[in-house]
């Protein structure tokens, strides 16, 4: 009830102002009459006036009284606790609760809370909507690219040319079950406020399908053929017959296992969704904003499909070429799955095994009707080769980076950012109480090794000229969730995180700015221009 919300103070040396509160929903009821209520949450700005050098700290008591729909009322409930203010004198704008991770400097919102916002307050076509606009963007980062030559590999791999009706109804099956897995599996993250997709990134699981994927390949190269025995093959060639889809089912499995596996990156959308769902329970409308974005991951996938009958050419010897090169695609992801857990000098011998596949693939092709499709397919094969010698002799340097395995000239480690490590909340809060008394500002890197958007942040983000002057003075702290033990599901408790890549920002007074904090993969630019504000607010 709105009437009975009242926010009082002990402290003399400061005063507050009156609660500026949204408007809620009007209601007629039995017992107090006309009233004003809210659902689910209320968030309110209370202004704070007191003199120069006044309390940083301020206790608070919270009052408020609610009902269910079905009459029954609860009595007032009082919550005390202290607030952090922001420094400096006359009116701050609002406070928060401490320790709950909210800065009481600086204005705006951070993209995970205007999603959280959107999904609480916007009609459900806008919702829906935005969510799906969200997850299409999702859909061109490295976290779901690969499922682009899984999806291929499916449809495309058995060596024979596929109708575009038949291509579109299997990619139908495995983006809706890529769908479902991953709604409920954000459904099942949020209520239980664990990382269900970490439990998923386990070494022996990510080995495990990764063997699948090169057996997958291994068949694709004519090394050996998976069949079932006679008898099952002619009673499920019976079952087929009368359907139109025969694998239907198992392609939806595999979009299923994808969306555990291959789907990994966390991105403002996701979290948005699943701090509504887990605060206000809001299952239906939670669930349907994260299938809304799972389709819009997949809508290039759907694309794939619905292009097989129109972009590919008749019948022919070179489906068989075809075919093998989705073999190759299968080595890749392999690699890719297994980069995450190897140290990076094996990385390069990983990439490199699809790579000198993929050369002597093209460069053993026979003689084809056109001499230009076959120097062009021995060229590609001679890059093929010469990137995969590159990427091994890179392995043998000591080198662990696949887009430059031979680096030109020496690597410039002293332009690097340098982070701290920490591994539990002690280390953290001895590491801001430090920065504090130093006048400096902290980041928080949360990263893990199976976390594709960490990686870029890294390469393309943390390299840059302006984000380095940008965190000038600032103390650089990494948490690697990668374990996901008990240390690490704390930090993630302690500031409400689902998953890397994550960046929180402190500023200099030991308070972190949450309104600004990073969630996903941020271009260098935008990254520097954040870091700039949330760390100097009066900039």
């Amino acid at each position: 009830y709105r009437a009975r919300i009242k926010v009082v103070s002990a402290s003399t040396s400061a005063q507050l102002g009156t609660a500026q509160m949204p408007d809620g929903q009007v209601k007629n009821d039995e017992y107090f009459g006309r009233q004003e209520v809210y659902h689910h949450e209320l968030r309110a700005i209370v202004p704070v006036a007191r003199a120069t050098g006044g309390p940083l700290r301020l206790p608070l008591e919270v009052t408020y009284q609610g009902c269910a729909d079905k009459g029954l009322c609860y009595p007032p409930i009082t919550k005390s606790f202290t607030v952090n203010l922001a420094g400096g004198s006359g009116a701050s704008p609002g406070a928060s609760a401490a320790g709950t991770g909210v800065g009481a400097s600086g204005g705006g919102v951070s993209e995970q809370d205007r999603f959280a916002n959107l999904l609480r307050n916007a009609s459900l076509f806008a919702m829906l909507g935005s969510f799906y606009l969200a997850g299409l963007l999702l859909s061109f980062t490295p976290c779901v690219l690969p499922m682009v030559p899984i999806l291929s590999g499916i449809i495309f791999g058995g060596g024979k040319v596929v109708s575009t009706g038949r291509a579109f109804s299997l990619s139908v099956s495995y983006v809706l079950g890529m769908a479902l897995t991953y709604t409920l599996a954000g459904l099942a993250a949020a209520a239980a406020g664990k990382q269900v997709q970490a439990l998923f990134q386990q070494w022996w699981v990510l080995a495990l399908f990764a063997a699948l994927f090169v057996a997958l390949a291994l068949s694709m190269f004519g090394l050996f053929t998976v069949q079932m025995p006679a008898a099952i093959q002619t009673r499920l060639a019976n079952v087929s017959n009368k359907q139109s889809g025969g694998a239907i089912g198992g392609v939806a499995v595999m979009g299923a296992l994808s969306a555990l596996i291959v789907t990994t990156c966390v991105g403002p959308a996701l979290v948005g969704a699943l701090i509504v769902i887990g605060e206000t329970g809001q299952m239906v409308r939670g669930g349907a904003a994260l299938f809304a974005m799972s389709i819009g991951m997949g809508t290039p996938l759907l694309a794939v499909g619905a292009s097989a009958g129109r972009f590919l050419p008749k019948a022919g010897p070179w489906m068989e070429l075809v075919k093998k090169l989705f073999g190759v695609m299968m080595l890749a992801v392999a690699a890719w799955m297994l980069a995450r857990i190897t140290p990076e000098r094996l990385t390069l011998v990983l990439w490199a095994v699809p790579a000198l596949t993929l050369g002597w693939l093209l460069w053993s092709q026979k003689a084809t009707r056109s001499k230009g499709i076959g120097f062009g397919l021995r060229t590609a094969g001679v890059v093929a080769g010469l990137y995969g010698v590159a990427l091994a002799t890179g392995a043998a340097l000591g080198n662990g980076d696949p887009l430059a395995p031979l680096p030109l000239a020496a690597h410039d480690h002293a332009h690097e950012l340098v982070f701290r490590p920490i591994t539990s909340l002690v280390d953290l809060d001895r590491e801001v109480a430090r920065a504090r008394t130093q006048g400096k500002s902290v980041l928080v890197d949360f990263s893990a090794d199976w976390c594709t958007s960490c990686k870029e942040m890294e390469r393309y983000t943390f390299t840059d000229s302006g984000v380095q002057a940008a965190l000038a003075r600032t103390v650089l702290l990494r948490a690697n969730v990668t374990q996901n033990n008990a240390d690490d599901q704390a930090l993630l408790k302690h500031f409400g995180i689902f998953g890397p890549p994550t960046i929180a920002f402190y500023g200099a007074d030991g308070h972190e700015r949450a309104q600004y904090r990073v969630v996903g993969y941020m271009e260098a630019e935008a990254f520097a221009a954040r870091a700039r504000t949330a760390l100097n607010p009066s900039s």
